[in-house]
């Protein structure tokens, strides 16, 4: 492992609203940017009472106006729900406000429902090659290619480019472009290891990317004890068990010994969902994050902490950074 990174779902908790959300999430970034993470991500999403990143640019351009040296950038941008050129111009007017700081993560789920999707105005059917003609297109509106639109800002910043997934089309198509991936094992973590073998091995190198690069999503909970760590994670698991069972809201306050009290098949569902997980004592987490980089490979961690209380948030990416480090040390090549 070479760096960690933090990805901001930029929560709506429960006794909040919007507008702490998002004062929030520029706080944030500025916290991580001084314990040493690499990136400071938003996701985009809709239709989602409990994260606020839907107007995914507007929000990094916060983060990067509180921030001096990490790099922002989504994680991702769902290109089908966007025409490639509004992006190009969002990403490339970013570019201008932070040169050399800013990523563009890409995604092809619709980051909603149906429902969404068709408030959204997307075009519903099926064509699997949409994906792939739309990052070629935005890609060509970055470098600035000869064409009969010019991506003004985005023509000529080359906003670096990854792909995101949670499946081998992601995979196949990352190695194919030559592209660094983010896999989103923090939530889906099925597919993973067979996805990350396939990238590397069809990887073609690029004017961006020499060599295969992946990033891997991690939930990390950290604090002074098991006990107290366990409690903070409640926040995210209650979360995704109103999310699986069509009850999607704010981010729950935590509960004492959530996990012991559920069902044999909730407990099952949250092991597995939330397989890449860190939850513990610096200690704890070290040693569990340390099997899951030595048996991935994975060249960077991003962490994701969706955790109620935001000075417990803050105070577990401080630990984690400390965990990281550690963890760079022993696994760098």
């Amino acid at each position: 492992m070479e760096r960690y990174s933090v990805l901001d779902l930029v929560p709506v908790v429960e006794g909040g609203d919007v507008a702490d959300a998002l004062t929030c999430a520029a706080d944030l970034a500025a916290h991580a940017e001084r314990h040493g993470y690499h990136r400071y991500w938003v996701a985009e999403h809709h239709g989602m009472p409990g994260i606020a990143s839907a107007a995914t640019s507007i929000v990094l351009a916060q983060a990067g106006a509180a921030t001096s040296t990490i790099r922002i950038g989504a994680g991702g941008i769902m290109l089908p729900n966007h025409s490639p050129l509004v992006i190009a111009e969002q990403f490339g007017t970013l570019a201008a406000l932070f040169p050399d700081r800013v990523d563009l993560g890409l995604g092809r789920a619709p980051g909603s429902d149906q429902i969404v999707a068709r408030a959204l105005r997307r075009d519903l059917a099926t064509d699997p090659d949409a994906f792939p003609r739309d990052v070629v297109e935005l890609q060509a509106y970055l470098a600035g290619e000869p064409g009969p639109v010019l991506a003004v800002p985005g023509a000529g910043t080359n906003v670096p480019l990854w792909i995101l997934g949670s499946s081998l089309f992601g995979a196949q198509l990352a190695a194919a472009l030559g592209l660094p991936y983010a896999f989103a094992s923090h939530f889906a973590p099925d597919a993973m290891d067979q996805a990350i073998a396939l990238y590397r091995e069809r990887f073609r190198p690029s004017e961006q990317l020499a060599e295969p690069y992946v990033m891997l999503g991690y939930n990390a909970f950290v604090a002074d004890t098991d006990a107290e760590a366990m409690r903070l994670a409640s926040s995210m698991q209650q979360a995704f068990v109103a999310l699986r069972t069509g009850r999607p809201g704010k981010l729950p306050r935590p509960v004492d010994d959530y996990y012991e009290k559920l069902s044999p098949p909730l407990r099952q569902m949250i092991d597995h969902v939330l397989m890449a997980s860190g939850i513990g004592t610096e200690e704890t987490v070290e040693a569990a994050m340390t099997r899951f980089v030595e048996r991935t490979g994975a060249d960077e961690l991003i962490f994701a902490c969706m955790i109620h209380d935001y000075d417990a948030r803050k105070r577990s990416l401080e630990l984690a950074a400390k965990v990281a480090r550690r963890v760079v040390a022993k696994t760098s090549n």
